[in-house]
């Protein structure tokens, strides 16, 4: 265990790089500044590069080389909003260990996971003198709120960020210490909308006269399912495609009903019928409920008729669902279903598609390899219900795929509060990187990368 690489990890999660907060334009600011000082120090060329929002960092090898393949490896500096802090154990920006884990907004999502590869090229580089592959990190601070600058980050430097495949540690294992190639993620769609009242709270004693935007907004989030918890959005299933069966064998039956309701603290499971828990979460749609205000929120009664409500929605999509399509189709619905006596404003936020990458492919094959090696066991397969919104911007711009090399444990409490991260899973991804690169350093060279991109890649930083 180096001390040194512990350090490194206190002092980055110590930064309340929050890119959802306005007030945190500062902190993002010097996590920056941050990333690039540790990226030389790494051993790598480093730049930060200001977008229309918060800034990317890239890093890359000092001496990019025709003859090896290069790995893009893509992380995120930001993190989620650390609220309710009165839940957190010990605050979220002050790193405590506790029992083998380290607890702090960002420890696993995403910053412990993105150090650790950022540690392997730099151990590897003081034991060896030099990488078995191309090494290009690039890591965004707009991930959290849906990566909106980052898809024109890539086209403007597409030919600098050239790659052979992508390595990604932003997923997790589907049980603490199995490793886990997750294959596909869900997409997101988020949309928020606010249904208007009377100009002001009222007495409750207008009830029967005045409709209750608090009694419309249930009755609209109702209406979002069916009896079964099928989403009931006219269009919503039009593209959606049923598993094939080799996944229902290898990635939804590694995780029991009884791991997910100890892992979740939930009584019981339920959901779409005709389907496994763990299908639902990894291949199937869904239409959930963010958050939800109305009216009084304090201690005893107040009978009052709110003036409005809110509500805060995101849909979960599967691959060939079109994100924007199903805000639309979810708009179309919401204001079919709204009734007369108040006034309905729906506000359409971020999104992003669903991703889906072979993992029987050659690097799938890779990957695999990889994590067997790391963790000396048998992979495990699987589909994640969250979503990385950039995966089919990376894959469109950039021409390669992705893998998903995770490191959470499932008891990691990413957006919650309490987040962690197990010692134990940042070691082992210090050396996931390094056995990585030289697995793929070890495949035949495909030479995707001409010689004139190589000379473009220089130009980055």
């Amino acid at each position: 265990m180096n001390d040194s690489y512990l350090h490194d990890l206190i002092e980055f999660l110590r930064i309340p790089s929050i890119s959802a907060q306005s007030s945190h334009a500062k902190d993002m600011s010097q996590c920056t500044q941050w990333l690039e000082t540790k990226l030389r120090h790494a051993g790598l060329d480093a730049s930060i590069h200001n977008t229309g929002g918060c800034p990317v960092v890239i890093g890359k090898s000092r001496n990019l080389q025709v003859t090896k393949p290069t790995v893009l490896i893509y992380g995120h500096y930001d993190v989620q909003p650390p609220e309710p802090f009165e839940e957190w154990v010990s605050p979220p920006f002050e790193p405590e260990i506790r029992d083998g884990k380290i607890y702090a907004r960002g420890a696993t999502d995403n910053k412990g996971q993105i150090l650790a590869h950022i540690l392997g090229v730099q151990e590897t580089l003081q034991t060896e003198g030099t990488l078995p592959c191309n090494v290009i990190f690039l890591i965004e601070g707009e991930e959290e709120i849906g990566s909106p600058n980052l898809h024109s980050f890539l086209e403007q430097h597409r030919a600098e960020l050239k790659a052979d495949i992508i390595a990604i540690s932003d997923t997790g294992m589907v049980k603490h210490g199995v490793p886990t190639l997750t294959y596909a993620l869900r997409g997101v769609a988020a949309l928020e909308f606010v249904v208007q009242g009377p100009s002001h709270d009222l007495h409750s004693g207008y009830g029967g006269a005045i409709v209750n935007p608090a009694t419309v907004a249930a009755r609209l989030i109702a209406s979002l399912h069916d009896a079964s918890w099928k989403v009931a959005i006219p269009g919503f299933y039009d593209a959606v495609r049923d598993s094939e069966p080799w996944e229902r064998d290898a990635a939804f039956s590694a995780v029991s009903d009884s791991d997910l309701i100890e892992e979740t603290g939930a009584p019981e499971l339920d959901g779409e019928s005709g389907y496994s828990a763990m299908e639902r979460i990894g291949a199937r749609p869904t239409a959930e409920v963010n958050g939800i205000g109305a009216g009084y929120q304090g201690e005893g009664s107040k009978t009052v008729l709110p003036k409005n409500a809110f509500v805060k929605l995101t849909f979960r999509l599967v691959p060939d669902q079109d994100p924007a399509q199903i805000l639309q189709l979810a708009e179309n619905h919401l204001r079919a279903h709204c009734p007369k006596g108040v006034r309905l404003e729906i506000h359409q936020g971020h999104f992003g598609p669903a991703y889906f990458f072979d993992p029987h492919s050659a690097y799938g094959q890779v990957a695999q390899a990889t994590l067997k090696k790391t963790f000396n066991q048998k992979t495990v397969l699987s589909r994640c219900g969250g979503s990385i919104p950039i995966l089919q911007s990376l894959k469109s711009v950039l021409g390669a795929d992705s893998l998903l090399l995770g490191l959470a444990s499932p008891d990691c409490h990413a957006h919650s509060p309490n987040e962690n991260f197990p010692l134990e899973n940042f070691y082992t991804g210090i050396r996931l990187n390094q056995i990585f690169l030289k697995e793929i350093a070890d495949m035949p060279f495909r030479g995707d990368i001409r010689r004139e991109d190589i000379a473009h890649a220089t130009r980055i930083c």
